[in-house]
């Protein structure tokens, strides 16, 4: 059980990370791990729910400027690093709605999401 708790936290922030590693927020480079992590906070407790519901308004927000943000290879590659690592954790991901919560809002992401994604391969 706890096992899989953490492979759900892990794959959900891999989810994040895909979706960051096409960021960009308010039309500059991402800077810090910090500004991927505030951007995505209000993401968490839908994925930690049974997806009933639209994905929260500030979630898509935040997705959609991290999107807009990764600009460069190297933003969307630190991008990625900094959601391996974060999701880590965060537990009680539902990892269904981690891998469709871009598309749902509106972002599409040209790689599969995994919690085992090289970010070094990201471009």
């Amino acid at each position: 059980m706890v096992m899989a708790s953490s492979m759900s936290l892990k794959l959900a922030c891999v989810v994040v990370l895909c979706l960051v590693a096409g960021v960009n927020l308010s039309q500059g480079a991402i800077t810090t791990c910090g500004q991927i992590t505030s951007a995505l906070a209000p993401c968490i407790a839908y994925l930690r729910g049974n997806g009933a519901g639209s994905v929260p308004g500030n979630c898509c927000s935040g997705i959609k400027s991290l999107n807009s943000a990764a600009q460069t290879t190297a933003d969307r590659q630190a991008s990625c690093s900094c959601v391996k690592t974060v999701a880590g954790t965060v537990s009680g991901i539902n990892l269904s709605l981690a891998s469709s919560i871009a598309g749902k809002c509106g972002v599409n992401i040209p790689y599969k999401i995994s919690p085992k994604i090289d970010c070094n391969s990201v471009k």
